[in-house]
């Protein structure tokens, strides 16, 4: 699927770390990836989302890689923890939107 240089790449780095703790990854099949962090999260993308996948890290790693590579540009992935007081708090941008752009492209 992927190779090997692809799970290696930094911009994966905080995806590899997130995915030691994960419950399972989650997309909405365009751009928007998730790994989830606790159960009630997990729960919560079970019951919302068609995409999910509960595995091992290296499973949800490359999983990740997969959905992010073929998504489209608006792409990015969070890590979500329920937090009951403030739930947008729960959210830790692992990859942030345009963040593998090229300042190249820019004149």
């Amino acid at each position: 699927m992927n190779d090997t240089d692809e799970l290696n790449t930094e911009l994966f780095d905080s995806v590899r770390e997130y995915c030691e703790n994960a419950v399972l990854v989650a997309t909405d099949g365009c751009h928007k990836i998730y790994l989830a962090m606790d159960d009630i999260e997990a729960d919560w993308f079970r019951e919302n989302y068609e995409h999910i996948v509960e595995g091992t890290p290296e499973e949800m790693l490359v999983t990740v890689i997969g959905w992010y590579e073929n998504s489209c540009f608006l792409r990015f992935v969070n890590a979500v923890y329920h937090n009951e007081d403030d739930p947008n708090a729960g959210f830790v941008t692992l990859i942030s939107q345009f963040a593998d752009e090229d300042d190249e492209d820019e004149e």
